[in-house]
């Protein structure tokens, strides 16, 4: 039986590294950053209502939120966009969210995401 195992060794071990070579190819054909489809459906129906309801409009929004994505994780976006959602109010609750360099960080990495998505998509002859 050891005879049987170590004569197939080497055809174990290859079709172990088949297998993981699948898996990771699998893996890397997933959108590192993809957000759900409410949360793209929500961008674009607000940046379409703020830039109009055009074709035109449609598609660089498309494009605004595509690179939006390559750039921010949909986790660092929600935590941004919720700061900015805090620092509208008023009152001693949101000052934390106001003057914490945290939350100033991530809402600038928000900002430089957006700035690039603009320049790409909207100044960029899209």
């Amino acid at each position: 039986m050891i005879r049987t195992l170590v004569e197939r060794l080497p055809h174990l071990v290859a079709v172990a590294c088949a297998a993981a070579l699948v898996a990771s190819a699998a893996a890397a054909a997933e959108p590192e950053n993809d957000y759900p489809t409410e949360a793209r459906a929500d961008y674009i129906f607000g940046c379409m209502a703020a830039n109009g309801q055009s074709r035109e409009s449609l598609s660089r929004c498309s494009c605004s939120l595509d690179a939006l994505a390559a750039v921010l994780p949909y986790d660092k976006y929600v935590q941004a966009s919720t700061v900015l959602s805090l620092r509208q109010g008023i009152g001693q609750r949101t000052t934390a969210f106001k003057s914490t360099k945290v939350f100033d960080d991530q809402v600038a990495e928000l900002r430089r995401a957006q700035a690039e998505a603009e320049i790409r998509c909207y100044r960029g002859g899209t």
